[in-house]
C-alpha cells in the first residue's frame, strides 16, 4: 500500500522513540533517491533509510546494508557536511500529513551549535527528501531538484524559501468533531462511503477507510446519503475509536498475505476487514521490510517466470502447429490405399482401358458383387504410365505416414513436456525455482548456457515438504528434473507415488515407512490434493489422479525429464481444494 498520514505517524513514533537523542555518524546514498543514516542511540546503532522512491517511498529502519556507489553523490556529500555529528532532537509530523520533519543540532564550521531540518515528503511520485536551514527558512539542498519548468506551483532548488506542498483542504482525523464529520458525509452524499473519508480527511487511505467502514458493519460501496442517523453515529464510533488507538500509540503492525502467499497489504493496525492471512511484528519497520523485500523478491520471480514462460508458451504454441500441419498431411494421405487399388486394377485391365481415356471404370475383384471402381485418368499417358503413377502415389504416401507416426509420437511427447514444464513455471515461489527450469531447458536445447558465478552460488531448489494429518511425510516436485530426482533417486521402492492420469503435473511421493498399504485414507487424500493442485488441472473437477508403490515406476530409456511409465496403480478422482493445499503444514 502507499503510505498514508496514519501509518506515517505510526513511522513518527517508532522512530522518535529509538532515535530521539542519538547522534548521526554515517552518511550514504545507495540510490539516487534513496539516503541511509547511521544513528547511534542509547547504545546501539541503527540505519535509518529515507526512500524518496516515486513508486514506493518510505522511512524505516533496516538492517541489512546496501552497496554503495564510488563516488559518493552530490546530496550526500551535502549531508555530510551539515548533519555529520549531528544529535537527533525531534522527529515531528505536521497533523496527518505524509510527511517527517526530523530537526538536528550541530556544530557549523566555526564551531556553533546550529539546527538543520531534514525534511521527507511522502507523496508518490512528488516525494522528496529536503535539507532545510530553520533559521533562515530556505532550502540548503535536496535530493530531487524541482524547477519551474516541472512544476509551477513550487520550485525546490537551493537558495529557495521552503513551502510545504500545497494543502489539500482536508480535515484533521485527529482533531475529530462529530458535527464536522456529519458535514463532510452530507457534503459528498452520493460518494461510495470509502472515498467520502478519503475525500474528507487527510491521511485516510483507501485502505483505512475501508476498514473503518469494515468496524462499522458497513459496506465500503454505501452512499452517505443513504444512512440512517444510527448507522451515522456507529461510523464515527469506529473512525473515533480508530483515531484513538493511533493516538494512544496502540499500534498493531501487521502483514497481511493473499491466497498465494504473497505480501497484499500492511498497516499499522489490525485491520478486521482482511481475510487474508495475517502476520502481527513488533514494529512498523519490520511490517515494511518484510512486505518491500517479500514483494520484490516476488516481483523479481514472476518477472524471470514471465521470460520462461513465454519461451516455453512459444514452443508450445510451434507444437500445436505442427500438430495442426500433421493432422492435415494424414488426411491428404487417407486415400493410400484407395490409390494402390487403382493401380493394381488398372494393372489386370490395361489392354481393356480405351486409347486417350480420361475415366475409366474397372470391376473390383477383391469384393463381392464386383462393384465398379471409378480410375481417372491423364490421357497423355498410357494405362501402364497410369497405373504406375498411382502405385507412386500409394507408395509415397504409405512412407509419408510412416514417417508422420514416428513426428506425431516426438510432437505429442515434447507437447506434453513443455506442458509439464508450463505448470512447473507456475508454482515457482523462488528464485532457485527458476534456475532449475532454466538449467533443464538448457539441457533440453531450447535455451543458450551462460555462464554465472551468481547462479553457481545460488542454492538449490528443493521439492515441496508437507506433513499430512496424520503425521506422513508428502513431497512434491516443482520441476521436471526435481520430479525424475524425487521419484527416482529421492523416494523408496514402497513409497506411494501419485501423479494426474494423462493431465502434466508435478510428481507426488508420500513415504510410507515400508508399509504403502497402511497408509490412512486422509493422507492418501491429502496427497492426491496435492497432486491435483500442482497440476494443468488445478482449476478442474474429478481430476484423475493415479497412485502406485514407487517400484512400478520406471523411465523409458531417452525419455524427457519429469517422463515415467507406471503399471498396477489405482486411481482416485479429486476436485482440488486450494485452502487445503495451501494451508497444510510444512516442513522446512
Amino acid at each position: 500500500m502507499a503510505l498514508d498520514g496514519i501509518t506515517v505517524h505510526c513511522i513518527k513514533d517508532e522512530l522518535s522513540s529509538r532515535l530521539t537523542g542519538g547522534r548521526i555518524d554515517k552518511i550514504y546514498q545507495p540510490q539516487k533517491d534513496e539516503i541511509i543514516l547511521g544513528v547511534r542511540a542509547f547504545g546501539t546503532n541503527y540505519k535509518l533509510l529515507l526512500s524518496a522512491n516515486a513508486s514506493h517511498p518510505r522511512a524505516q529502519l533496516v538492517s541489512s546494508s546496501k552497496e554503495n556507489p564510488l563516488q559518493a553523490p552530490m546530496f550526500s556529500m551535502v549531508l555530510r557536511k551539515h548533519l555529520s555529528g549531528s544529535k537527533i532532537l525531534s522527529i515531528s509530523q505536521p497533523g496527518a500529513e505524509r510527511m517527517l520533519f526530523f530537526t538536528m543540532e550541530g556544530h557549523n564550521e566555526m564551531g556553533d551549535l546550529v539546527q538543520k531540518q531534514l525534511v521527507l515528503e511522502l507523496m508518490g511520485k512528488y516525494s522528496n527528501l529536503i535539507l532545510v536551514d530553520p533559521q533562515t527558512g530556505k532550502i540548503l539542498d535536496a535530493i530531487k531538484h524541482v524547477t519551474h519548468d516541472i512544476s509551477s506551483v513550487r520550485e525546490v532548488l537551493p537558495g529557495r524559501a521552503y513551502v510545504e506542498p500545497p494543502s489539500q483542504q482536508k480535515q484533521d482525523p485527529f482533531s475529530l468533531e462529530k458535527e464536522s464529520f456529519f458535514s463532510a458525509l452530507s457534503a459528498l452524499p452520493d460518494a461510495p462511503l470509502d472515498r467520502a473519508l478519503t475525500s474528507s480527511y487527510t491521511g485516510l487511505s483507501p485502505l483505512l477507510s475501508s476498514e473503518i467502514c469494515s468496524r462499522a458493519h458497513l459496506d465500503a460501496s454505501d452512499r452517505p446519503s443513504a444512512l440512517s442517523q444510527l448507522q451515522k453515529d456507529t461510523l464515527y464510533d469506529a473512525f473515533s475509536a480508530l483515531m484513538e488507538e493511533v493516538k494512544a500509540g496502540q499500534y498493531t503492525p501487521s502483514l497481511y498475505y493473499d491466497a498465494h502467499g504473497l505480501p497484499q497489504e500492511f498497516a499499522p493496525v489490525r485491520l478486521t476487514m482482511f481475510p487474508g492471512k495475517a502476520e502481527e511484528m513488533e514494529s512498523i519497520s519490520d511490517v515494511m521490510t518484510a512486505f518491500y523485500e517479500k514483494r520484490d523478491a516476488a516481483y523479481h520471480i514472476r518477472q524471470k517466470a514471465h521470460d520462461l514462460r513465454r519461451l516455453v508458451q512459444t514452443n508450445i504454441e510451434r507444437c500445436v502447429k505442427k500438430k495442426e500441419i500433421q493432422l492435415r498431411t494424414r488426411k491428404d494421405n487417407k486415400n493410400m490405399d484407395l490409390w494402390r487399388l487403382k493401380g493394381e486394377l488398372l494393372t489386370a485391365n490395361l489392354y481393356a482401358v480405351p486409347k486417350n481415356a480420361t475415366v475409366y471404370e474397372a470391376p473390383n475383384f477383391y469384393e463381392e458383387g464386383m462393384p465398379l471402381v471409378q480410375i481417372r485418368l491423364d490421357p497423355t499417358l498410357t494405362p501402364s504410365e497410369n497405373a504406375a503413377r498411382y502405385f507412386q502415389k500409394y507408395n509415397k504416401a504409405k512412407r509419408t505416414l510412416a514417417a508422420l507416426a514416428v513426428q506425431e509420437a516426438q510432437n505429442e511427447k515434447e507437447l506434453a513436456y513443455l506442458e509439464g514444464v508450463l505448470v512447473a513455471i507456475d508454482a515457482c515461489n523462488e528464485e532457485a525455482d527458476i534456475k532449475d527450469i532454466r538449467d533443464e531447458l538448457v539441457e533440453e536445447g531450447y535455451l543458450r548456457k551462460r555462464s554465472s558465478k551468481q547462479d553457481k552460488r545460488q542454492k538449490k531448489s528443493r521439492p515441496l515438504h508437507f506433513l499430512s494429518s496424520d503425521g506422513y511425510h508428502i513431497f512434491v516436485g516443482k520441476s521436471n528434473t526435481q520430479n525424475d530426482e524425487l521419484t527416482l533417486r529421492f523416494a523408496k521402492s514402497d513409497d506411494l507415488w501419485l501423479h494426474t492420469k494423462k493431465i502434466p503435473g508435478s510428481h507426488v511421493i508420500i513415504q510410507t515407512n515400508g508399509a504403502p498399504e497402511q497408509v490412512p485414507a486422509a493422507t492418501l487424500m491429502e496427497a492426491a490434493n496435492l497432486a491435483a493442485y500442482y497440476s494443468k488441472g488445478r482449476q478442474s473437477s474429478n481430476v484423475p489422479v493415479d497412485y502406485c508403490p514407487r517400484r512400478f515406476v520406471k523411465k523409458p530409456s531417452g525419455a524427457k525429464p519429469g517422463m515415467v511409465i507406471y503399471e498396477t496403480n489405482q486411481t482416485i478422482y479429486i476436485t482440488p481444494d486450494r485452502a487445503k493445499a495451501e494451508t497444510m503444514p510444512v516442513v522446512s
